[in-house]
């Protein structure tokens, strides 16, 4: 394994890490909702009281990456397969969150936090399934 050491951020990344803690221990005090990205997008249309949060997190997921590039160069990303494998894991990765109910952030950040054992079983299939799918595209294709 070789480490990109110009692109190794890990004081940023600890930082999102914070971020992201603090909005998730936010909402369940505020609300008692677990925040999952997969399902407050999903849920961006339906007709409830919460559009407003699910706004929030939409723009800032969009926005945050935006405004870090204003104040800090950020490496491009080029991925190195055609677009048909980039829809192609996209809609795995839709079908996945799915099947298990939740995604990473939902699973990974929040069920585990909280000690769940259907959240670890999850995070640990989505590692188990990403370190197997490296290995195939990295190894044997």
């Amino acid at each position: 394994m070789v480490i990109d050491w110009q692109n190794f951020t890990p004081l940023a990344s600890l930082a999102g890490g914070v971020v992201i803690g603090i909005s998730a221990g936010l909402l369940a005090a505020r609300s008692g909702r677990i925040l999952g990205v997969s399902g407050f997008v999903s849920g961006f249309f339906e007709a409830d009281k919460e559009w407003t949060a699910r706004l929030a997190l939409i723009a800032g997921l969009i926005l945050a990456p935006l405004l870090i590039g204003t104040v800090h160069t950020l490496p491009s990303v080029v991925p190195d397969v055609g677009w048909t494998a980039v829809i192609a894991g996209g809609l795995l990765v839709g079908f996945g969150t799915r099947l298990a109910s939740g995604c990473t952030s939902g699973h990974g950040v929040c069920g585990l936090s909280r000690l769940s054992l259907r959240s670890a079983v999850a995070t640990g299939t989505f590692m188990a399934s990403a370190i197997a799918t490296v290995f195939v595209l990295r190894h044997l294709a």
